[in-house]
């Protein structure tokens, strides 16, 4: 893998902020000609550094306005139950990260929910239905303060 130049950071700037931007307005923006653009873009692509592109949703407009954080605490630590727990939290729909975590919590989930209510039936629909789950602490976001994609490159 090679290492970031200034003008594969400033690619990366560029396409975290609009990744639909056509190849030229790209090239144009780094100052490079057309095709050294594409190539550094598909090196990017093939290297790893960009993982996918996607359509980022409002939530709100999408009709889940309500962001609910649920710290999830196991019955144990043996793998076999990590890996049960994580494969089955990916099969529920209404949950946009898990992250294994440090601390006094073993994951952290990021759920979105039309309100309370909904948050409800996924609890019980999917959450309390999880294997090896412990605990669980639920906390409801109030407002939204920072909210990005963008990796600092």
């Amino acid at each position: 893998m090679t290492e970031l130049d200034p003008t594969d950071r400033r690619i990366l700037t560029v396409l975290q902020r609009d990744g639909r931007i056509s190849n030229a307005d790209l090239a144009e923006q780094v100052h490079l000609s057309a095709s050294a653009c594409h190539r550094r873009v598909q090196r990017l692509e093939a290297e790893g550094y960009i993982d996918r592109y996607v359509a980022l949703l409002d939530a709100r407009r999408m009709g889940r306005p309500t962001t609910v954080f649920v710290e999830i605490t196991l019955q144990g630590q043996a793998d076999e139950l990590l890996d049960a727990f994580e494969r089955e939290v990916a099969k529920v729909p209404d949950v946009l990260e898990c992250n294994l975590m440090a601390g006094s919590a073993d994951y952290l989930l990021k759920i979105v929910a039309r309100d309370t209510e909904d948050f409800a039936r996924i609890h019980r629909q999917y959450l309390s239905r999880l294997p090896g789950v412990a605990q669980m602490q639920s906390s409801f976001s109030l407002r939204t303060v920072l909210k990005t994609t963008a990796i600092s490159v």
